[in-house]
């Protein structure tokens, strides 16, 4: 029976029907529209077909020219990086080279300047060597405090303290690689050796300031001598001061303490020990120093743009 006869057919003849037969069709009538829309979208599908590309192979020189195209650029890439690398290592060692130079430069000029007023230290100690040994402990002449004070009491005023703040710090941070010269390499190395003995010489020196010098300037120097130099001349530093008493007309009195104990011959030899240690520093220590920085100084000027920094 088709759908339109079971459609039309009067309610009696449903009534004759029974409930399983009556739900059958309306299942028939449920599902047979969404099998078709299926069947049709599948069929819809099917028509539809890709095209089949046709693949052709390159010839051999089209490769052979591929392959060296990025073969070049690979190289230029290479040789690219390399140069950008020496541009910025050349830049950081010529920046090294003006920081190490006028970091040398400064102390050449201290170094000098140490070595000119330790060797007027040592005339003053041969002046204080001489007095000891014959003339008046009570009457003292006007150059003998000045001269007393600098051979045993200055200490500091002639010590030489290298800086090696930026030849440190290249060298904690490997920043010495850059320096291509191996001359300069060598010669950094040795003013590295020199500015460790010359701190060794310079502990040396305070240790023996310590004892035995200390001990004697407590017992027979005039701290009230010292005291009067500062309230009579305007100077923080006290090597000026000494150099300006020296230039004026007016004297500072002074007296030798305990001058009935003095031993005049252990004095004597006192100062003359100090005098010669004195002399071994700057004939070794100092001098080997001003000659490790002369040469570097000479170096960086000739291989770097350094000479007006």
């Amino acid at each position: 029976m088709s759908e339109e006869q079971n459609i039309e057919q009067s309610p009696e003849d449903r009534k004759t029907e029974s409930p399983e037969v009556v739900n059958s069709k309306l299942s028939a009538l449920i599902e047979e529209p969404s099998t078709i829309n299926y069947q049709l979208s599948t069929n819809e599908m099917e028509v539809h077909h890709h095209p089949q590309l046709e693949h052709k192979p390159k010839p051999w020189k089209e490769y052979l020219l591929e392959g060296l195209m990025i073969f070049l650029a690979v190289t230029l890439g290479f040789f690219a990086e390399n140069f950008r690398e020496h541009i910025s290592d050349s830049h950081r060692e010529n920046e090294f080279a003006k920081e190490l130079y006028a970091e040398l430069k400064d102390d050449s000029a201290i170094a000098a300047n140490r070595l000119f007023i330790r060797i007027e230290k040592e005339k003053d100690m041969d002046y204080v060597h001489s007095y000891f040994r014959d003339s008046s402990l009570n009457a003292l002449p006007k150059n003998f405090y000045p001269a007393f004070t600098t051979s045993l009491y200055l200490i500091n005023s002639y010590a030489f303290e290298p800086k090696d703040g930026i030849l440190s710090q290249l060298r904690n941070s490997g920043s010495l690689r850059y320096f291509k010269s191996v001359e300069l390499q060598k010669l950094l190395g040795d003013i590295s050796v020199c500015i460790n003995n010359m701190r060794y010489r310079n502990d040396q020196e305070y240790q023996y300031f310590a004892s035995p010098l200390k001990p004697f300037l407590l017992k027979y120097y005039d701290f009230n001598w010292l005291d009067r130099l500062r309230s009579e001349y305007d100077s923080a530093y006290l090597l000026n001061l000494i150099n300006t008493y020296r230039k004026g007309n007016k004297p500072i009195e002074g007296k030798i303490l305990n001058a009935s104990s003095l031993d005049r011959s252990e004095a004597c030899n006192m100062i003359l020990f100090y005098k010669q240690m004195l002399v071994s520093t700057q004939s070794l220590q100092l001098n080997n120093y001003i000659i490790a920085n002369k040469k570097i100084l000479q170096v960086l000027r000739e291989n770097y743009a350094v000479e007006n920094e």
